[in-house]
């Protein structure tokens, strides 16, 4: 059984006891949130696709911690004119655990 949710612009796919890193939530460590923008589940009764979203689905998750990524490095440079910037990057995150998958 699994379900594919939006969070923060992005799409992840959350089966129970599954550990996902999602966009940066208001939450504390230890709190349960619920995603309700489910867009597709899979079940014992088959697969159900939403238009857009599937009714009456939820995934329900445990936060387990905040963080941040991995810097990128951004880099501009024009050809000639002595322009360069470097800029870095660490995108913030969310670990949850997904608990159960509601159809």
């Amino acid at each position: 059984m699994y379900a594919v949710f939006r969070t923060g612009g992005k799409q992840f796919r959350a089966e129970p006891g599954r550990q996902i890193r999602v966009p940066s939530l208001e939450a504390e460590p230890g709190d349960t949130v619920e995603f309700d923008d489910v867009l597709l589940t899979s079940g014992d009764e088959g697969i159900s696709v939403g238009s857009p979203l599937v009714e009456g689905a939820k995934v329900k998750a445990e936060v387990l911690r905040h963080g941040k990524d991995a810097k990128v490095i951004v880099f501009k440079r024009k050809r000639r004119k002595g322009y360069r910037k470097k800029q870095g990057h660490r995108q913030k995150f969310t670990e949850i655990r997904v608990e159960d998958v509601v159809t």
